[in-house]
This record gives C-alpha cells, structure tokens and sequence, in this order.
C-alpha cells in the first residue's frame, strides 16, 4: 500500500542515530541512473558509500549497496527484522516502503558509510526518504507525467512535490532541460525556504560543462545519459565540497564510463533461454517520456532501412496504454503482450491484464501483430522465433526487467546481476 506521510518514518527513526550525509535524488525519469554514477564516482574516490534505490531488481535487499556492492543478505535481513519489531512493538504501522528505507538508513550507519546516494521512491515532499532534513546536495532530474494519482496531473503539481526534497541552504541541482513552467516551479520552492544556490544544468556545451566533455567522451553517450551524468558530477562536486574533502573530482569521472545501471538500455544475451544468437535490448522504459526516449533510440539505432521490431511488453495497471504504446511501436512491428509475477515486498504493484494490452495495440491505427503471452519465458521465446534474429526489445516496466535477470539466473546461477 502507499501512504505519502513522514509521520511513521519519522517514529520508526526517531531513536536512531544518521551520522552520513547524503545526496538526495528526485525526478521522474534517470533519478536512478544518477544515484549509480554519483556512488560510482564517490567509490572511486575512495568514500565508504551507500546507495538506496528502488524498486529491487531482483532481491529485495539488492536495491541497497554499500561501495557498490549489494548489501549482504544477512545483514540485510537482521536489521530488516529489527525494524519490523519496533513497528510492531510501537503499533506505527509502516508501510512496506517506509520499513525498506528505515532499514536502508540503519545499514549506512551500521556500516559505517560517509554518503549515501538516496533516490526518492515517489515524489518528494511526503516520500519517506525525505526524513533526511541536513542533505549535503539534492538533485532533481527530468520532470514527466507519472503516478498521477498521488501526485497531480499537470508537470507543475509534479514539479512542487518533487521539489519538497529541497532543504534550506543546501544546493540543488535541477535538469535545465525540464519545461520553463517546471524551472519556475523550483525556483518559487527554493525561494519559499531559502534553499540553494541552484544549479541549473543544460544540454549545451559551455564553461559550466565544458571540462566534463574534455574528459569524457560525449558521443558514447545518448542525450538523457548526458544531461544524468552532468547532474551526477556536479552533485558529487558539491557534496566533497561541503564536507571539505580534498578529493578533486576530475579524476572520479573515470568511474562514469564504466558504470552499469542493469535495465536501462542494455544489451543483453538470452541465448540460455531461447537459443537467440543476437543480444535483445532491455529497457525499464514505464511512462510517455521514457518511453519516447526509448522509441528515439530504437529509431536511430535499431530499425535500419525500416526493419520491423519485436516487442515484448509487459505493463503495471494505471499506466496511460496508448501514450506508451504510440511512442515505441512503428507500423510492421509485432507486439508480445506479457505480464510479470508477484513483486516482493510490493503487493500493490499488479500488471495490466495482457488483453489490455491487445486491445490497446489494435486500436493504435497502424498495422502491428499482436500476440499474447502466458509469461516472461514465454513472452521470450514467442518473441525470439517471430522475430527471426531481428530486433527484440523488451520494456514497459521495470518489474519485467526484474523478471528477465530472475529468468536468466536461474538458467546460468549467477548472483551478480552486472555480468547479465
């Protein structure tokens, strides 16, 4: 269940001492791919970090890491039911995202971490990571519509709660690329309680960024993993500052090149499961934009002289069908309409029934096949022989990303979901 609030966050933690500091990251799309490039840089540099994202990929404690490396199970467990007994002892009545954060926050102090890279698990303002009142930077990434119901229709109701993460005198770094509506919407939230400076961040090249692209190379990147990658520098840049670390950060950016954020445009082999000789490519992509980030680069990249894409898609309920669907299929594609199973610790989470999904496809006006499918195996195989060594793509929700790494562990039993 969802329940926005800080009261029962703040009892679950109102004895525990938080001696890290942290980056506190919000948005609606690449908040995650930020929060991975910032603790990257930060391990780089050598600084016990942690990091709390969400949801899992396929472990419920794997959405914690401590110097890049998911926490262990054990450790996980012990404080998780530490936490649990002190809800119920106390009767707060936490919600399952308000337990994983309390016990995220307890590992960073148990394991002794010196910044944690903290993601808000939905808006902002009411989400329980936002107990943390002395961030050492926040940052807000693209603003685009999602989860409607809990946080408004229009892109400025969405802005205001994600900018309730901004703290007073603590800077904040925004994606300048948002909407000039949604840029307002910050600055009247920094200006309410004197939060800042801001940064705001652009898509051009200029003094303010000039040095990152002298060290990285720019054309590796796609535009959306640019605009996270400048987020997440200036962010690490502020938060050594603020803690009077003498790291510089030019050598740090090493790390960016090298960092893997598993289900956001990654190729991948599944050849254990299907025998498909070619890699599939495996994207989260849940809501319009990223979905038209995702349909771009599949344009420009994949389609060549116009070939047809196989899609499996795989839906949570309440997500906008057509909106999704319009920007990632083109006429001659096929559609392989599948669900995903239970997600741990997340009961509400339900996908869209796979005749949603056919109905949603043949009202798109376009010429698309669409094919029904018991289950993510089965979604992939029927996907690998139609589309006969073409490109396959799987997306429409991170819990299907979820259930692909879960379909390949069990074929190779590994546990490290980066060597996928």
């Amino acid at each position: 269940m969802i329940e926005p609030g800080l009261a029962r966050i703040s009892r679950l933690l109102q004895n525990t001492i938080l001696p890290w500091r942290a980056i506190h990251v919000a948005g609606t799309n690449g908040k995650g791919s930020v929060c991975a490039y910032a603790s990257a840089m930060l391990r780089a540099g050598k600084v016990r970090c942690g990091r709390f994202t969400s949801p899992h990929l396929i472990d419920r404690w794997d959405c914690i890491t401590i110097n890049e490396k998911t926490v262990d199970e054990n450790v996980f467990r012990e404080v998780e039911a530490s936490v649990q007994a002190r809800d119920k002892r106390e009767d707060i009545r936490a919600s399952e995202f308000e337990l994983l954060t309390a016990t995220a926050f307890e590992i960073f102090a148990r394991e002794k971490v010196e910044i944690g890279v903290v993601e808000v698990g939905l808006g902002g303002r009411h989400d329980a990571t936002n107990i943390l009142r002395h961030p050492l930077v926040t940052v807000i990434t693209k603003i685009g519509k999602d989860h409607e119901t809990f946080l408004g229709n229009s892109l400025e109701e969405i802005a205001d709660q994600k900018a309730g993460i901004m703290k007073e005198g603590v800077p904040c770094v925004v994606d300048g690329t948002n909407t000039s509506q949604v840029l307002r919407v910050f600055g009247e939230n920094a200006r309410k309680i004197d939060a800042g400076p801001i940064f705001c961040i652009s898509d051009d090249v200029d003094d303010s960024n000039s040095w990152i692209w002298n060290k990285l190379p720019r054309e590796r990147f796609e535009a959306h993993q640019q605009i996270n990658i400048s987020l997440a520098i200036h962010a690490v840049k502020l938060a050594l500052e603020r803690t009077c670390s003498p790291l510089e950060i030019l050598p740090l950016l090493e790390a960016i090149p090298e960092t893997l954020w598993p289900g956001r445009l990654q190729f991948i082999s599944i050849k254990d499961v299907t025998d498909r000789e070619r890699h599939i490519l495996l994207d989260g992509a849940h809501n319009a934009q990223s979905a038209e980030v995702l349909g771009s680069y599949v344009d420009a990249k994949l389609r060549g002289n116009g070939a047809p894409v196989t899609w499996v898609l795989a839906l949570s309920k309440g997500k906008n069908l057509p909106e999704l669907l319009s920007r990632l299929v083109r006429p001659g594609d096929t559609i392989v309409a599948s669900s995903f199973g239970p997600v741990d610790g997340m009961p509400w989470v339900q996908p869209v029934d796979v005749e949603e999904i056919l109905v949603a496809a043949g009202a798109l006006g376009i010429p698309v096949q669409a094919h029904a499918a018991t289950d993510t195996k089965h979604a992939l195989c029927r996907a690998t022989q139609i589309s006969d060594n073409g490109p396959l793509i799987v997306a429409g929700s991170l819990y299907q990303v979820s259930d692909v790494f879960r379909l390949l562990r069990s074929y190779r039993g590994i546990e490290n979901v980066s060597l996928v």
